[in-house]
């Protein structure tokens, strides 16, 4: 009995330090909070493990996401913008209140026609990474070594695409970039797979997040802090709809020319945002993660993807200067790829959303605008069989679920027997 007691408790005190972690990281930076709307760690150095036996890189199969957008629906911006500013027109404004709908006009004018939109942060967001990608790997962009570029349809990823491209042929003009955005390749550059989004939330999923996110409800204190008329306020305005759309609008400014003139993040307090992101991050874990809520199969709308970089890399490996695979689409690919490979533990399943936390689990870092998964290969020369890689998460080393005595090195045979057995597996059922 006492044993039980004692092992509820260790359990209960990880948590709690998890929470702290999370809490005190969201704290210092509250646009993490922002979760899809982060700006990409944009550093320009990164510690990297020397390759064993005298393997060097020969080619960089990559997946990114688009950089820094608006974002993408003009209702995200109307609807606190038309609440704020009936209540303006009425005078149930607070002081605060009328400089809070001040900025959201700012923001709102500022995206108007723009939704979905590339910003200029994220052009440079992709130039930076492709700088650093080709410094860091020089001997794969040597001379007239091929760059093979696939964008999806959307024009922020095509513009993403453009401009890591653009900072490629800057540093080496004589790349020979063959680049394309066609529906042709959207099968695998962003499946939609109806089958599983049909199983997305069930009612089972849905039932746990309602249980999960009523604890963690604030909407009632911002009200008080933008209205200066209660009954206006409780009969005339949805608190919770309202928070949720001022929160996105607060949160995307990181990605525009705005962020240093507007300050609406200030109309939270820490809880407030750190509730706010527990939010979103369970809803993540069940819409795109591998949450056992929903069967825990989500992550594999990208099987195809995988396959195909399987499939590229091999064609690669057999040729003397395979150069690059770019492929440019959205976050909605990087998060269940990220869960599909188990990348630093996120293949992590439950059915409690309370134990996402203190396993690790937090969106943030994996997702923000611009992020991307790198797979570099290395071989002493084009002789030499045993092929390995590394897998970089945001340009950090990642880790596999895979035995591997060179870590953060992986024998490309060992990946290529285990993930397609996996899919195998999931394609069989």
């Amino acid at each position: 009995m006492r044993r039980t007691a004692v092992i509820t408790i260790l359990a209960c005190l990880a948590i709690s330090c998890s929470a702290q972690v999370t809490f005190e990281e969201i704290s210092r930076n509250p646009h993490l909070a922002g979760n899809n709307y982060c700006i990409y760690p944009d550093k320009e150095y990164h510690q990297y493990t020397e390759a064993p036996d005298g393997k060097r890189p020969f080619y960089i199969s990559h997946y990114g996401r688009h950089g820094s957008r608006y974002l993408s629906q003009q209702q995200a911006y109307d609807i606190p913008w038309q609440i704020l500013s009936k209540a303006d027109s009425l005078d149930k404004l607070t002081p605060f209140g009328k400089d809070i709908f001040r900025q959201v006009t700012i923001a709102r004018e500022d995206a108007l026609e723009r939704n979905g939109e590339l910003t200029e942060l994220g052009h440079l967001q992709h130039r930076h990474i492709a700088k650093r990608m080709i410094s860091n790997y020089p001997e794969i962009f040597e001379g007239k070594a091929p760059v093979h570029a696939r964008s999806t349809t959307k024009i922020r990823c095509i513009l993403s695409m453009g401009s890591a491209i653009q900072q490629l042929l800057t540093v080496n003009p004589e790349l020979k970039i063959n680049m394309d955005a066609s529906k042709r390749d959207m099968w695998y550059l962003n499946f939609q797979d109806k089958q599983l989004q049909a199983t997305k939330m069930t009612p089972t999923a849905k039932q746990a997040y309602d249980a999960y996110t009523v604890k963690r409800e604030h909407n009632e204190r911002l009200l008080l802090e933008l209205f200066n008329d209660t009954a206006y306020a409780n009969h005339h305005v949805d608190a919770g709809t309202l928070n949720y759309y001022l929160f996105k609008v607060a949160s995307i400014q990181q990605d525009t020319h705005l962020d240093d003139r507007l300050n609406l993040m200030k109309m939270f307090t820490n809880e407030e945002i750190y509730h706010i992101w527990q939010k979103e991050n369970a809803w993540w874990y069940i819409m795109f993660g591998p949450s056992l809520l929903n069967g825990g199969t989500q992550p594999y709308t990208q099987r195809h993807l995988l396959r195909k970089i399987i499939e590229e890399a091999d064609s690669c490996i057999a040729l003397t200067n395979p150069g690059a695979s770019l492929r440019f689409g959205h976050e909605t690919v990087v998060l269940p790829l990220t869960c599909l490979l188990g990348i630093n533990g996120y293949d992590f399943q439950t059915m409690n959303l309370e134990e996402l936390e203190e396993n690790g689990w937090i969106v943030y870092r994996i997702f923000p605008m611009g992020c991307n998964l790198q797979f570099v290969f290395y071989r002493r020369d084009v002789f030499d069989k045993d092929v390995i890689f590394k897998v970089l998460l945001n340009e950090e080393e990642a880790t596999l679920p895979l035995p591997s005595s060179i870590a953060p090195y992986y024998r490309w045979s060992d990946f290529k027997a285990y993930y397609l057995k996996k899919l195998d597996d999931y394609e069989s059922r």
